[in-house]
């Protein structure tokens, strides 16, 4: 059934498929085994575990016992209340901070005893928006929806507040008059130094940000110490997830589009004809797969005019799913002829996840990495569907870490959503703390999580 849009111009498209790795199809869920091999050795399937609040963190939505799936043995703890808490970084002292975009501030959290709660302090506020968080030694910098800033950091005080980059587009800004729908920026800093911001696609489809002063969605770069950016990675819709990983490359994790049409002359949905050009809510629900991606200098992610395929098959209702090395196939929406771009051209994505998974904070987990035979890896926060049906649930995921790469997904931490589709959580960013716990944002919940493993 033709459920939601059709097209008026037929193509044929024609994939070359790259070397991939299959799995099932889960419509319900992440889209990837929660077991799965790493560096040889089976990681374990989760097993239920209690929520547990500590101090004076248990009012809702704690206030009821809550449930989460996590590696046999691990402990999850209610280690902090931030409501609206987003991203996080490790400051060189070993405090943890949090930003809320939301109120404008940076907050800063200084670990007690186990068992114990941080105690919370305001590091920063009156910003703009601020979500990215990094540091490059002793300099803290701090991504604001229009420029960042750099500061200079010494036993908990920050000072020597510097502008980097600027002019970055927001809601503000006069030529968008309020349309802005990824104001947020995050930021990462290279081995040598560089300043790397995302900047979001101002909607789902809006090509005319691929000719704008600055370019948005874009990943930009400019040497240390600022200055004006250049484009260092382009069609890249929303990257909000940004970091760097052991070796120094920069990976980005996207949210992709929304309400795909059918890019193939083939009959999706049963009834006997062609749907290319219909948008079908079964198509949409796993199209197209969010990107996981390392980036080079002039990398292109392709949108709006070419998405990641995660289908083996393509075009096929049954095809099994993979988000390993993915090739791109146009989108009829913009590119119906492939004049716009030729995706057969762009290198493959090494690793995804499920559409609509929504991924927001990144970060890499240096050797020896996490316990047991997970090791060294990535860990992203998906935060869950907000259009798809049934929702794709929120987790944190991690992908090992071998060879120079990023193995497949793995689910390491869910169990947020209810069987009804609601949600009493939604992480946000994990990270790997001074003491080997992972710390994990929920703005949902208005929480940070202390999760650790057995000694």
């Amino acid at each position: 059934m033709r459920t939601i849009a059709h097209g008026v111009m037929t193509v044929s498209l024609v994939l070359a498929l790259g070397a991939c790795t299959a799995e099932e199809r889960a419509p319900d869920g992440p889209g990837q085994p929660t077991v799965a091999e790493s560096g040889g050795a089976e990681v374990p399937e989760l097993v239920a575990t209690t929520v547990k609040p500590l101090g004076d963190t248990g009012s809702a939505p704690f206030d009821q016992a809550r449930t989460v799936q996590a590696p046999p043995g691990w402990t999850v703890s209610v280690w902090a209340r931030i409501p609206s808490a987003r991203l996080l970084a490790w400051t060189p002292d070993r405090q943890l901070l949090v930003s809320r975009p939301k109120f404008g501030d940076v907050l800063a959290l200084t670990p007690g005893a186990d068992g114990t709660v941080p105690a919370q302090r305001t590091l920063l506020s009156g910003l703009n928006q601020p979500h990215g968080l990094a540091f490059a030694g002793d300099t803290l910098y701090v991504a604001e929806s229009d420029q960042v800033n750099s500061f200079a950091y010494n036993n908990g005080q920050v000072a020597d507040r510097k502008i980097v980059i600027g002019g970055l587009p927001d809601d503000k800004s006069p030529e968008l008059r309020g349309a802005y729908s990824h104001a947020l920026k995050s930021v990462a800093i290279g081995k040598d130094g560089s300043i790397y911001v995302s900047v979001g696609s101002t909607g789902n489809i809006s090509e005319q940000d691929r000719d704008a002063t600055p370019q948005r969605a874009t990943i930009l770069r400019t040497p240390a110490g600022g200055g004006t950016p250049t484009v260092f990675a382009r069609g890249v819709r929303n990257g909000t997830g940004l970091a760097v990983d052991p070796d120094g490359a920069v990976w980005t994790a996207v949210n992709h589009r929304d309400n795909i049409q059918f890019p193939y002359e083939l009959d999706y949905d049963g009834d006997g004809g062609k749907d290319n050009g219909d948008v079908m809510q079964a198509y949409v629900n796993d199209h197209p797969m969010e990107q996981l991606a390392r980036l080079t200098e002039g990398r292109e992610l392709g949108w709006p005019y070419c998405n990641s395929e995660p289908d083996v098959n393509p075009g096929d209702p049954k095809s099994p799913l993979s988000y390993t090395n993915r090739p791109f196939v146009l989108d009829l929406q913009t590119n119906v002829d492939g004049s716009k771009l030729d995706c057969s051209k762009l290198p493959p994505v090494e690793q995804g996840m499920g559409a609509h998974s929504a991924p927001l904070g990144l970060s890499f987990v240096s050797a020896p990495g996490l316990p047991g035979s997970y090791g060294p890896g990535a860990l992203v926060g998906i935060h869950g569907s907000w259009n798809r049906k049934p929702p794709r649930p929120p987790e944190v995921s991690f992908y090992a870490w071998r060879n120079g790469t990023l193995g497949p997904q793995q689910t390491l931490l869910t169990g947020f959503q209810l069987a009804d589709g609601s949600r009493w959580g939604r992480p946000v960013m994990a990270v790997q703390g001074p003491d080997g716990a992972l710390y994990v944002s929920d703005d949902h919940a208005g929480a940070v999580y202390r999760v650790t493993a057995p000694a």
